[in-house]
């Protein structure tokens, strides 16, 4: 009777182990991850006209943090940084910010067009928005949050690039308790109220 030798053998139960584990990885399912949006403007604007004599601003690409610019929610705790487990945005951080910034100008019908970075036309002025911070922060790990947006907004004067105007502004909107669906809340809360901010902004400081 032939005898297979031992590291045969051996050999033959670790690749037998190694095929099944993978075919466990192949047939498990991933943690499921609800997704949510923020900023949205959600009255109907399609029949709002900007005044007469309205001034064209173009909008540049709106920076963010890496650490915030993607699909993820990031929270802070000290030193320490993680992301909320089990949700992501539906879409970057970043474009779902220039949405609602553009939804929110659209929505005032004021004497300012804003000019998406889609747009071929060039505004008399630009307006250069930068998100410093963009996050939810704990003060300890049993609280419930404080939604943190911090943004820069500059007033450009076109084709000089003299700085027109220039502001800092920051909200903080405390979440409700601590769960992702409170969270998302206090961001899309916390998101509309910045924008809105800055629209005002923009439509007292903007000259023609």
């Amino acid at each position: 009777m032939n005898r297979v030798p031992s590291r045969l053998l051996a050999l033959s139960a670790a690749l037998a182990g190694s095929l099944g584990l993978s075919a466990c990885a192949l047939l498990a399912t991933p943690d499921p991850v609800q997704l949510h949006r923020f900023g949205a403007v959600t009255e109907d604007y399609s029949g709002v006209q900007a005044e007469a004599g309205s001034i064209e601003v173009s909008l540049r690409r709106v920076e963010f943090p890496l650490s915030s610019e993607g699909d993820r929610i990031l929270s802070v705790t000290g030193t320490e940084a993680a992301y909320v487990a089990g949700a992501r945005w539906v879409e970057p951080a970043q474009d779902l910010f220039t949405a609602g910034l553009e939804g929110a100008f659209s929505a005032r019908g004021g004497r300012v067009r804003l000019l998406g970075p889609r747009e071929l036309a060039r505004g008399t002025l630009a307006l250069d928005v930068d998100v410093r911070n963009f996050e939810a922060r704990y003060a300890s790990a049993d609280a419930a949050p404080v939604v943190v947006i911090t943004a820069r907004a500059r007033l450009i004067a076109l084709p000089g690039r003299e700085i027109a105007a220039e502001r800092v502004f920051t909200v903080e909107r405390p979440a409700g308790d601590n769960r992702v669906s409170a969270i998302v809340e206090a961001f899309d809360e916390g998101t509309r109220d910045l924008t809105g901010q800055l629209v005002d902004w923009v439509e007292t400081s903007a000259r023609p």
